[in-house]
């Protein structure tokens, strides 16, 4: 009995080291902007939330150590009205490793300015789909999904739509709340097209799946190929085909504020400079041409390729 009793528990601590934890992320926050001494609340915030976002199951697959996907998110403490009323802004990034390399690419660079929260101190981080339980809850599990879903797009072509389904359904519960960046009128204080409503809108709609389509040419077809032997130019000119896509998009121009592809540009303009610095005359022209095009406010960012 006890030997059956203790297979029974070995087993279910089996399937919890391989049934889950999809995340490695590095949580921080910094309150530089915060005046006081007194600062133990965020201390046991920060650990609370990398808790929670690296030991939460969120997928039925399963991940290796290895695999887990890497991410840094930064919450930045703007405002701090109440003990326990936060006024925030959050920056998140995500990586994936490029195949048969040391080298780490990300997948999104993403910065959101409204990200209000309550918070008592030693209070849990819990999880649900279909309630609203707290806006700190539904924004870290917002965007681990997002950071989930881009990271399946980058493996397969539109893998990452179930857990961007996901994210849809946490942002249409949350939107039951009085928090702001959950409806389409709420955007960021910069851009009031550039929130979170408008992220996971854009990448299901069906007219910004172009995007979705190169991010798999660009990381599996294209950045995945540079690091075989011989195979560096090949690669080079599969991402250069998926720039294409972007350019198509981006001549195409489904609505006047095509967010996500800032997204994909913040996130990916230093590392296509990197790629095409040492390229043929031609096809750094023709990047340089492209990249100002679609992303103007890219500053000197392109004058590499010149």
């Amino acid at each position: 009995m006890k030997l059956k009793l203790h297979l029974i528990v070995y087993s279910i601590f089996l399937t919890s080291l391989l049934s889950g934890q999809e995340l490695n992320c590095n949580f921080s926050i910094n309150t530089n902007r915060i005046q006081g001494t007194n600062k133990q609340v965020f201390t046991t915030l920060e650990a609370t939330a990398r808790d929670f976002l690296n030991n939460t199951i969120w997928t039925n697959n399963v991940f290796e150590a290895s695999e887990r996907i890497e991410c840094n998110i930064q919450l930045d403490i703007m405002e701090w009205p109440s003990p326990t009323e936060f006024k925030a802004k959050l920056t998140i990034q995500s990586r994936r490793p490029v195949f048969n390399t040391s080298y780490n690419t990300v997948l999104l660079n993403y910065l959101d300015l409204d990200v209000d929260f309550h918070y008592e101190e030693f209070d849990a981080i819990e999880f649900s789909e279909n309630t609203f339980i707290s806006n700190l809850s539904s924004v870290l599990t917002f965007y681990a999904y997002i950071i989930i879903g881009l990271d399946y797009d980058s493996y397969a072509p539109k893998a990452g739509t179930p857990y961007f389904q996901k994210a849809e359904k946490i942002m249409n519960v949350a939107q039951s709340s009085n928090f702001s960046g959950w409806r389409p009128s709420e955007g960021e204080k910069a851009d009031r097209h550039k929130n979170r409503y408008w992220l996971i809108d854009n990448l299901l709609d069906a007219d910004y799946q172009p995007i979705r389509d190169f991010t798999y040419k660009y990381q599996r077809l294209g950045l995945d190929v540079l690091a075989i032997e011989g195979s560096f130019d090949m690669g080079r000119t599969v991402i250069l085909d998926a720039l294409d896509i972007l350019d198509e998009f981006f001549k195409n121009k489904p609505d006047p504020y095509l967010s996500l592809l800032q997204v994909i540009t913040e996130s990916k303009a230093e590392e296509i400079v990197d790629i095409f610095s040492e390229a043929p005359a031609d096809q750094k022209q023709k990047v340089l041409k492209l990249m100002v095009a679609i992303d103007p406010g890219g500053g000197n960012k392109y004058d590499r390729l010149k």
